[in-house]
């Protein structure tokens, strides 16, 4: 079953190996968790439903304690905390769970009929508040779209899918997988994301070097308005002004809710292989996996740990004997204090592949690069979704884990990154805390690539407390990174916590424009108030 309070099926827990617990003490301290409440201690504090008569609704909308509690919060260490402690705030007064079109036209009429505030909800997985409901005075229904989960129609000839906007991520491949075809969408958070969520958020998925972003993949779909149904209409390509897809592209749920998402598929490959290789230092590292993008070498996914998250992931790995012993290898051939590890995939037909490893590997031996095979990358493949469950793990441990990701362009890449680490690391120094902080770079592009950060820090002796220092911690980093010439998002969106920092990225000008789009479809704000545009 789901974790009420956390992230996943709550029968998968995934252990610290106890070198990886003397790793994060010797470098941030020992630890002691906080105390966790209980679902039954939060049920009791949900208040009476708000919403007023439901008018035939009723097998809609379920205003149960336990429901409304599993659907007031995302996955953000804010969220968690908020979980944790039992101090959610404010609840939705209802969930509806719509079958049909029809259905959520009819919950729009109600929410417009009874000035109620909708808030769509897919697999639950924001981090960055964008499901949280905002207590104005009014009532709020969230809207799961959790039963319009199927496959509606495959398009073989077009190669074109539509999905009903609620399927998760193994939903979605395992319909496709039957028919022999593939999204090849895979977000970290694939396991309970959604495909409208991932097009409402302008989501990345880990292969998209192959398949592309969402953006690429999303070819239209339906979306149902306060002003009416918005149908997007499958065109390979246009000149005809403006494209209405980019406009529901990162809407996050403002405009309307996505009801089906029309996306282009691809056939399964033949041939598919993650390999690893090592480099003695960052700059080799950094330049070799820029000129593998840059030469269009046909990747499905590379992704580059900086000499932190490499010791990291090794201390957290297990199996102390044979790390010593790829350590060991790793030192006599030039990769010691220092390396970095470089994780990429092979994706295609036999000749394809064959084709693509031998040009990267020689990419990579151009740079100092030591090739160790698949083995490692085997072992990323099958445990790429389990990552999230470390939070959990690292909570019972008495740490807090949470992540900041940006992308920007290639001159500017040290630089930014170098500013993000040092203000994460030295954050709570005022505290006499310290934090564990190490990155990588991923979703690479010809101009640029994202930065992916994860920052580790001991829990304070209260929630309150523990809340603050991330608040000083994210607010101040994120400040850094669109001061900088960094995005507030690559691939997380904007949600409630990243809206402050939109006006610096996107202008005056650029945000009066959004704000328009908003109005035009929802004038009197009843659609995920506050996300967005705040």
């Amino acid at each position: 079953m789901r974790r009420w309070n956390g992230w996943g099926d709550d029968k998968f827990n995934l252990d610290i190996p106890e070198g990886g617990q003397d790793f994060l003490a010797e470098r941030i301290g020992q630890a002691s968790a906080l105390n966790d409440c209980t679902l039954e201690q939060v049920c009791a504090k949900v208040p009476e439903s708000r919403l007023p008569g439901l008018d035939g609704l009723e097998q809609l909308i379920d205003t149960s304690a336990e429901t409304r509690v599993r659907h007031a919060r995302g996955q953000s260490l804010p969220d968690w905390l908020a979980m944790r402690s039992g101090e959610i705030g404010t609840f939705p007064d209802g969930v509806a769970l719509p079958n049909t079109n029809s259905d959520v036209q009819q919950l729009l009429k109600y929410a417009q009929d009874n000035d109620v505030h909708l808030i769509p909800y897919g697999g639950g997985t924001s981090v960055a508040g964008h499901i949280n409901p905002v207590d104005q005075g009014k009532p709020v229904l969230t809207v799961s779209l959790a039963n319009m989960n199927r496959l509606i129609d495959l398009d073989r000839e077009s190669q074109l899918a539509t999905f009903g906007a609620g399927t998760p991520g193994p939903l979605v491949e395992s319909q496709l997988r039957a028919h022999g075809y593939t999204l090849g969408h895979f977000p970290q958070s694939f396991e309970l994301s959604t495909i409208g969520g991932w097009v409402a958020s302008r989501s990345s998925g880990q292969q998209s070097l192959r398949y592309g972003r969402i953006e690429q993949l999303f070819a239209g779909g339906r979306i149902e308005t306060l002003q009416g149904t918005l149908d997007i209409p499958t065109i390979p390509a246009s000149s005809a002004g403006p494209d209405i897809r980019e406009m529901i592209l990162g809407s996050e749920g403002r405009l309307g809710l996505i009801t089906e998402v029309k996306a282009r598929i691809t056939r399964l490959p033949e041939h598919e292989r993650f390999h690893v290789v090592f480099f003695p230092d960052w700059e080799k590292a950094r330049t070799a996996a820029r000129m593998l993008v840059q030469n269009r070498i046909q990747l499905s996914m590379l992704r580059l740990s900086n000499a932190i998250e490499t010791e990291t992931q090794l201390a957290l790995a297990g199996h102390p004997g044979l790390i010593s012993l790829l350590e060991k290898f790793l030192s006599l051939r030039g990769a010691d204090d220092g390396k970095c590890m470089m994780t990429f995939g092979v994706t295609g037909s036999k000749e394809q592949a064959s084709a693509s490893l031998k040009q990267a590997r020689k990419v990579c031996k151009d740079y100092s690069g030591v090739y160790t095979g698949t083995k490692l990358g085997s072992k990323w493949a099958e445990k790429r979704f389990t990552m999230p469950y470390l939070r959990e793990a690292l909570w019972q441990m008495g740490y807090a884990v949470d992540t900041l990701e940006t992308a920007t362009d290639w001159e500017n890449v040290d630089s930014l990154l170098e500013k993000i680490e040092t203000n994460l690391r030295t954050g709570l120094a005022d505290k006499q805390e310290k934090s564990h902080v190490f990155t990588h770079l991923s979703h690479f592009y010809g101009q640029g690539c994202s930065i992916y950060t994860t920052y580790v820090f001991r829990v304070a002796d209260t929630y309150q407390e523990t809340l603050e220092r991330w608040k000083h911690l994210k607010n101040t980093t994120s400040e850094i990174i669109v001061r900088n010439g960094g995005t507030i998002s690559h691939q997380h969106g904007v949600g409630k916590d990243h809206a402050p920092f939109m006006p610096v990225e996107k202008g005056e000008l650029g945000m009066q424009a959004i704000r328009a789009l908003t109005t035009s479809f929802d004038p009197e704000k009843r659609l995920n108030p506050t996300t967005l545009v705040d």
